[in-house]
């Protein structure tokens, strides 16, 4: 039984980071997420190699807004599961796309 939490886990000021580059429908991308203690995803943060661009403005939106629905307690796998797929299972956005492998699930 999932229990829900109502309090926002806090990250400490300084913490170790771990950055990849992708790619998802022919753009390119570089995300970087951090952990909990425990071992939970803490924070994500998404950018596309077009700094400017409206895509670029979408996926650190993504990113931004994925962050605090991890501290308050969401499990990586069920944001996952929220996220828009294709019919084949497939990430349809670079948010999947970039949960999927830190995850270590890609298809």
């Amino acid at each position: 039984m999932i229990r829900a939490q109502h309090a926002r886990k806090r990250l400490p000021n300084r913490r170790a980071a771990t950055s990849f580059d992708f790619e998802h429908r022919g753009i390119r991308y570089v995300a970087t997420y951090s952990r909990f203690a425990d071992g939970g995803v803490a924070e994500l943060f998404i950018s596309n190699h077009k700094a400017g661009s409206h895509v670029d403005a979408c996926v650190r939106d993504l990113g931004v807004a994925a962050s605090p629905i991890l501290q308050f307690g969401c499990p990586l796998d069920t944001l996952r599961g929220a996220v828009l797929r294709n019919a084949d299972g497939t990430p349809a956005t670079a948010l999947g796309a970039a949960l999927d492998i830190i995850s270590g699930r890609t298809e």
